[in-house]
């Protein structure tokens, strides 16, 4: 599996870091408030599970699958809802955590959906950002690292449900997603 790997972008270290840093921050900014975790699986589970671990404020957290991808390596541009919230937004103050955001065509789509639930508000909060890939216009409130388009994998992220489990964000090798292995 390393051998698939073209070099290490973001350190776990690195990672620890920076996420505690953003569990610091939306402690203070949700002081107070009635915050619904909302973890966009399968990505994120890893970087949610760390932040919310640094996030010193009582929270609910509930899940949402959705699929844009496939096995591919680009986006259909069409969003699904594969798995739903459980717990009612409305009144709540919601925080959409992602793994990455490219193309801003999942979050603008989550955004879109979430609000017209009628929670108080919602944020997006991403450990990844690729703003040179944006199709859509969208904000992302919590960034992690903002990356160079390159296609990673580790720390949640994956190529054909694999490579989820490195602790380090990598640069996987071309060759491995364009079939020439």
């Amino acid at each position: 599996m390393q051998d698939d790997i073209a070099e290490v972008l973001v350190s776990a270290a690195e990672i620890k870091k920076r996420v505690k840093e953003m569990g610091a921050a939306i402690s203070r900014d949700y002081a107070g408030k009635d915050l619904l975790v909302v973890g966009i699986l399968k990505g994120a589970i890893i970087f949610l599970a760390d932040l919310v671990r640094e996030i010193t404020i009582p929270l609910q957290l509930d899940f949402m699958a959705v699929s844009s991808y496939g096995a591919g390596t680009t986006t259909s541009g069409a969003v699904r809802i594969l798995k739903d919230l459980e717990v009612p937004v409305e009144d709540k103050h919601l925080l959409i955590v992602e793994d990455i955001v490219d193309t801003g065509l999942t979050l603008k789509y989550l955004l879109e959906n979430l609000k017209a639930r009628k929670p108080l508000s919602v944020r997006s909060c991403t450990i990844l950002d690729k703003p040179e890939r944006r199709l859509v216009d969208v904000h992302v409130d919590y960034s992690g690292f903002s990356i160079p388009d390159y296609f990673v994998v580790g720390y949640g992220l994956d190529y054909a449900q694999k490579y989820r489990h490195l602790p380090d964000i990598c640069v996987l090798k071309p060759e491995v997603y364009n079939g020439q292995r």
